[in-house]
C-alpha cells in the first residue's frame, strides 16, 4: 500500500515543483545573464528584449533564470518584467503575413531570434521583434508563452 501512495504521490510533487517557476521575459535591449546574483559575477552570456526566460530562485534583487535551451544563470530583476514572449526553437523559421501555411512569408527567423507575443489565433502566434516587424508563427516552432 505504501509503494502504491509514493508512486501517486510523486507525479504530484513533481509537478508542483516546476509549477514554482515563473516565466518572465527581457525588458531592455541588452542584459548580462551572470555566474551569480551580483554584477562582480561573469558574465556568462548577453540577450535581448523579449527573450522569454524561467525564474527558479530569488536572491534578493537577483533570479536565477532557465532558458529555452536549460542554460541558467543570474540577472536582475530590474532587467525583467510579465510581457508574454518567445523565442524561435528551431534552425531557421518562416514567418508569415497571416495566421497560415497559406499565407505569404514576410521574413524568416533564426534560433534564438525573440519576439514579444501579440496575439493568438488557434495554433498561430502574431508576434512582433524589437526592430518592429510583425508576423505570424506557428507555436511548435517557438518556446515561451
Amino acid at each position: 500500500m505504501k509503494k502504491i501512495l509514493i508512486f501517486m504521490l510523486l507525479p504530484i510533487v513533481l509537478c508542483v515543483g516546476t509549477a514554482s517557476a515563473k516565466r518572465l521575459s527581457i525588458a531592455a535591449h541588452r542584459a548580462n545573464v551572470r555566474s551569480g546574483p551580483g554584477t562582480d559575477h561573469q558574465i556568462l552570456w548577453s540577450v535581448g528584449k523579449y527573450y522569454p526566460v524561467d525564474t527558479i530562485k530569488r536572491s534578493g534583487n537577483w533570479y536565477k533564470i532557465r532558458d529555452f535551451e536549460g542554460d541558467i544563470g543570474w540577472i536582475h530583476r530590474s532587467l525583467l518584467n510579465k510581457t508574454p514572449a518567445v523565442i524561435v526553437k528551431r534552425t531557421i523559421v518562416n514567418v508569415r503575413n497571416g495566421p497560415g501555411t497559406n499565407f505569404r512569408v514576410v521574413f524568416r527567423a533564426e534560433k534564438g531570434v525573440s519576439f514579444r507575443l501579440l496575439k493568438r489565433k488557434g495554433k498561430w502566434l502574431k508576434v512582433r521583434h524589437e526592430d518592429g516587424e510583425v508576423g505570424w508563427i506557428h507555436r511548435n516552432l517557438v518556446w515561451g508563452r
